[in-house]
Order: C-alpha cells, then sequence, then structure tokens
C-alpha cells in the first residue's frame, strides 16, 4: 500500500508510468533469466499446469524482461486482460480499480544481486512471472476481476483489513489440490525459490482446507515463510465461493470476531495437515 493517495509526479492520475523496456541494462535482464531458470527449472510437477500453459501462452520463455507491449498482445487476446506498470506499491482503492477493469499492476523495476533469494517489497519478476501466466487461465482471470470488484465495496464499508487476508491466502500464497496431492498456484510461493519447496515438502506449516470467513479472519506475516496455507478444491470453485457470496453479513459478522493468530487453529477447520511450526519456531529462538 503506498503511503497516501497521491501519485508520484513522474505517474499518470491511475498511478500508471511508462514500462520503458529499452532503458533495462543487461544485467537487469540477466537478472531475470537467472531467476526465471531457477524456478522454470523446479516447478513443473510442482505448480498448477495452467501456470506452465500460461509462460507458454505469453511467450515469457523468451530470455529478457519481458516487454508489456508484447506481453499484453498475447494477454489481452486470452481474457481481456493487461499488464500496466506502477512506480512501487498503489493505494488500496486504486489497486482494486485496476483489477476491476482487468489490469494487473506491475512495479518495473528488478531486484539486486543482493536480493536475489528475498526482497519484502514486490518487483517484475514476482509481479510478472508469480502473477501473470495464470491472467491466461478464464475462470483465474473472472476471479481476479471479481476480487477487484469486491475490493472497491470493502473499500467503501471500511473493510479492506479483511479482504486483504483473502488475497494473501489465494492470490499470493494459495495451494489447490490435485487429486490426493497439493499443488501452488500463489504468486509469493511460485517466485520464490524456497517457498516453492517449503510449502508443499515441509513439516512445518498448516494446510488446511479453504473457508472464506475463516481466511479472512486470519492474521498473516509478510517476513518469512507462511506458516499457514488455505488449500482451494479448484479455481472454479473459488470464483463460486467469492461470487455467491453475500460479503454484507459476512463483513458484519467479522466485526464481532477476534482475528486469528497466525499458526491457531480452530476447533471448525478441515486440516489437511497440521503443522509442526518447526520453522518460526526454530527462528523465534535464534
Amino acid at each position: 500500500m503506498a503511503k497516501d493517495d497521491t501519485p508520484p509526479p513522474h505517474a499518470a492520475p491511475d498511478w500508471t508510468i511508462p514500462q520503458d523496456w529499452q532503458s533495462y541494462s543487461r544485467q537487469e535482464h540477466d537478472m531475470w533469466d537467472r531467476l526465471f531458470a531457477r524456478q522454470a527449472d523446479m516447478l513443473p510437477g510442482r505448480v498448477v499446469p495452467e501456470f506452465m500453459e500460461g509462460l507458454e501462452v505469453l511467450r515469457m520463455t523468451k530470455q529478457g524482461i519481458p516487454d508489456f507491449d508484447e506481453l499484453n498482445e498475447r494477454l489481452t487476446k486470452a481474457t481481456g486482460w493487461q499488464v500496466v506498470a506502477v512506480p512501487g506499491l498503489v493505494p488500496d482503492e486504486m489497486f482494486f480499480e485496476h483489477l476491476a477493469n482487468r489490469c494487473f499492476v506491475a512495479g518495473r523495476f528488478i531486484r539486486t544481486p543482493e536480493q536475489f533469494d528475498y526482497l519484502q517489497e514486490p518487483d517484475i519478476f514476482h509481479d510478472v512471472f508469480g502473477h501473470v501466466p495464470l491472467l491466461v487461465h478464464p475462470v483465474y482471470a473472472d476471479y481476479m476481476q471479481a476480487y477487484g470488484e469486491g475490493g472497491l465495496r470493502a473499500a467503501r464499508l471500511g473493510m479492506i483489513k479483511e479482504l486483504a487476508r483473502l488475497y494473501w491466502y489465494t492470490v499470493e500464497f494459495g495451494l489447490v489440490r490435485d487429486g490426493a496431492a497439493l499443488k501452488l498456484y500463489g504468486a509469493g510461493i511460485v517466485s520464490s525459490y524456497g517457498e516453492s519447496l517449503f510449502a508443499l515438502d515441509d513439516p512445518s506449516p498448516h494446510r488446511i482446507a479453504f473457508d472464506l470467513q475463516r481466511v479472512m479472519r486470519t492474521n498473516y506475516r509478510i517476513d518469512d515463510y507462511q506458516q499457514n496455507y488455505f488449500v482451494i478444491d479448484s479455481f472454479e470453485d473459488l470464483l463460486r465461493q467469492t461470487r455467491d457470496a453475500d460479503f454484507g453479513p459476512i463483513y458484519e459478522q467479522l466485526r464481532d470476531l477476534p482475528p486469528v493468530e497466525v499458526a491457531d487453529l480452530l476447533p471448525s477447520d478441515m486440516v489437511l495437515h497440521k503443522g509442526t511450526q518447526a520453522y518460526a519456531k526454530a527462528k523465534a529462538a535464534a
């Protein structure tokens, strides 16, 4: 979230800026290629197949940072979405407005070599590699638009924090059932080598069946691997629950309920894997 609602002097009123693809250095393109190669090598079999299909449809296997003009030709043809460059984090309502209009905002900068494994503010690799391939999938594309529309309503009702938890635990850090197995789809996972392994293989985190109200009550952490992952049945079910739910009564109930702290389990949870929380406990004790 940006600190205020005033765009920087070099940005348009909707916070967009030119990508200025020609200005990227060879070192910046090389950083993209290093990150891309590492993820593209380890994700097959771990990520939903729709993600890998999106990489192919958008021709993101081409070397170098994608040119948004070229990317958008294919993305718009597929689902009517486009990617727009922004200078950094944008205000919540502007973010929702863009999503509601099938525009995904992406930072244009890329991390430095010192940030190869982790950075807190999302860069173009997180935003474009992590998020954009699934926007080729019609149902997921509709979910993202529905989320933007819901965000605008949440802003009017003062419930942005609750709806942000839904985005965090689905769009950023969601898992989906694939028969008896689980697959990755959240952008915060698929753009991170370490978390792509941790989310599926490590015994530490809880893996809990998705429940809309439960997710919107649950706090999250932004500084390390997640201690909870919520598992959807399918993109179709996620879209159905989002579109069909009457959020007004849900928000009223949430106003009277305390948030659920990270790593807490509730008696009503359908726990697919009860985590040991060993990773988080070791980090806290260090």
